[in-house]
């Protein structure tokens, strides 16, 4: 699996609208995208439609698994 991902934006959106729409999360997330993007900030607030914006890919983090204790084990 890569570790980045591309999405392109749409009319009228913001990085972190973006971010939210293609991950469903921007805490943490939109600092890292500034990192991977780094001519992106200089922009303004609007991207432009259909510019190609490099994530990270969250689906190649490990997610920390919780035990389950049931009452009754």
């Amino acid at each position: 699996m890569a570790e980045t991902i591309t999405v392109k934006a749409q009319q009228g959106e913001a990085l972190d609208a973006l971010v939210w729409r293609a991950l469903g999360q921007t805490s943490g997330v939109v600092e890292t995208v500034l990192m991977l993007n780094r001519d992106i900030a200089s922009q303004g607030a609007i991207l432009t439609e259909g510019q190609e914006i490099i994530l990270p890919n969250l689906l190649t983090k490990s997610v920390p698994q919780m035990k389950i204790v049931q009452l009754w084990d």
